[in-house]
């Protein structure tokens, strides 16, 4: 069971971070070059990172659970711990606190657009705060990465 657990705990850090990085470098600037209407390219991206977020959440559970069963509280002391815990909060807060007040602000801009309305600029500062909590889960993730150990060829 312990190499099950093992192999779940790899595949969840290669998930979570690969994840990020395909869906938020890779996949979103994709769309906003291929499709015309920018409105449909930022809901195909919105929906992407929320299936990120649910990912993130899943697996940083999941980690932060087997280290704890693992290693106790020997897991405090390591980084690969807290990085995670704070990749999963800044994964909890995007979603749940920032992504809502986006969708407020779009609705509030019904029937326009909201790159159309007055909420403009009030989008764009979220849609910022929401980018910049982003970019810090990546850049953790791209550090969790780093850390960790590599087999010998």
């Amino acid at each position: 069971m312990g190499n099950l657990a093992d192999s779940l705990h790899w595949i969840a850090v290669t998930l979570w971070i690969g994840a990020l990085w395909a869906i938020g470098y890779v996949a979103a600037p994709l769309l906003f070059v291929t499709l015309e209407d920018r409105a449909l390219a930022g809901m195909l991206a919105g929906r992407m990172f929320g299936v990120v977020a649910y990912i993130g959440m899943g697996c940083g559970i999941y980690l932060l659970l087997f280290r704890l069963i693992r290693l106790g509280v020997m897991s405090f002391r390591q980084s690969f711990f807290w990085i995670v815990l704070a990749m999963l909060l800044l994964t909890l807060l995007g979603h749940f606190g920032v992504q809502p007040i986006l969708e407020a602000v779009k609705h509030q801009a019904l029937p326009r657009a909201v790159a159309e309305s007055v909420l403009q600029d009030r989008f764009a500062a979220w849609h910022g705060v929401s980018s910049a909590l982003y970019v810090l889960q990546s850049v953790l993730g791209l550090v969790l990465v780093l850390q960790q150990p590599t087999a010998a060829p």
